[in-house]
């Protein structure tokens, strides 16, 4: 993945979202379905504060089988001994890619009752990334060996207005801490999306947008409505509502918004099938990736 981001090559990246329990069959089935099509698979760390196995856990077990992947690491969970200490063993281990975020609340998941820890913020998690990589721990003690690693982070590309340049702001901090690669909100309005672009062009960053895999009209209108900095064009809901074969449909989607997203002159793209990990090469074939 970071020899083709040098390069200037177009990346595939593809969700895998770790099981709530131990029986791994079906995550590992579906992304070795897609070996070869797919550059390395990003592990979400609990996203939306749900109860799951971990990133780590789940990024090994699909290096194991040869399988590149992008783990996730989350300030939520952890404080910085944990962290770097994850960090060093995900390494060891062979990870070699890192997509450091925020995290969200627990107050949005499935255990209401647990404390976030939030010990450091997420430029300060980039900057103890950055001091690993140097050689040296957080309390400025020497390692034994130092990592290596290709450095994510997220970006805000829905935001407008003030907030898009206070986004930026971010962006650039992210980018002077270590971040080399940005994955945005999906994206469904390309006119708006290009706005974005046009304006992170001068930047040191990979921008690597998130193309959802929508499931019906009703999800889609649900997402329009509900979430922040995420605009679907009505004429993709019209697109949905009138196909014979819906779900066919949401694949023919997203296959276009791949294909469009790589002529924008994105870095990459982030698939991200929610559970219909099996319609990845689907999605993979139409874009004629």
């Amino acid at each position: 993945m970071e020899k083709k981001l040098t390069s200037g090559e177009f990346v595939v990246l593809a969700e895998m979202e770790p099981p709530k329990g131990v029986d791994v069959s079906a995550m590992l089935a579906s992304a070795t379905k897609v070996r070869g099509r797919v550059d390395a698979f990003v592990v979400p760390e609990m996203s939306n504060a749900v109860m799951k196995m971990s990133s780590l856990g789940a990024a090994m077990l699909l290096q194991n089988k040869g399988l590149e992947t992008v783990m996730q690491l989350c300030c939520r969970d952890r404080n910085r001994l944990a962290l770097q200490a994850d960090l060093l063993a995900a390494q060891a281990l062979g990870v070699a890619n890192i997509m450091a975020v925020t995290g969200e609340d627990p107050t949005y998941g499935d255990h209401h009752r647990a404390r976030a820890v939030y010990d450091i913020d997420l430029i300060e998690l980039l900057e103890a990334i950055q001091t690993l990589q140097s050689g040296r721990d957080m309390a400025g003690v020497e390692l034994s060996g130092a990592p290596h690693f290709l450095v994510g982070s997220a970006v805000n590309s829905g935001a407008s207005g003030g907030a898009l340049d206070m986004e930026l702001v971010e962006l650039d901090k992210k980018v002077a801490s270590g971040a080399t690669f940005f994955v945005t909100p999906p994206v469904f309005d390309l006119e708006s999306f290009s706005g974005f672009m046009k304006k992170a062009a001068n930047r040191q960053a990979k921008i690597i947008p998130t193309v959802l895999l929508l499931k019906s009209v009703g999800m889609a209108r649900y997402i329009d409505r509900h979430l922040d900095n995420v605009s679907i064009p009505s004429e993709v809901i019209s697109r949905i509502q009138k196909a014979q074969d819906k779900v066919a449909e949401c694949v023919d989607i997203a296959a276009e918004l791949v294909a469009s997203l790589k002529n924008m002159g994105c870095s990459g793209v982030l698939i991200v099938p929610l559970g219909w990990e099996q319609k990845l090469l689907d999605i993979l074939d139409g874009a004629k990736m």
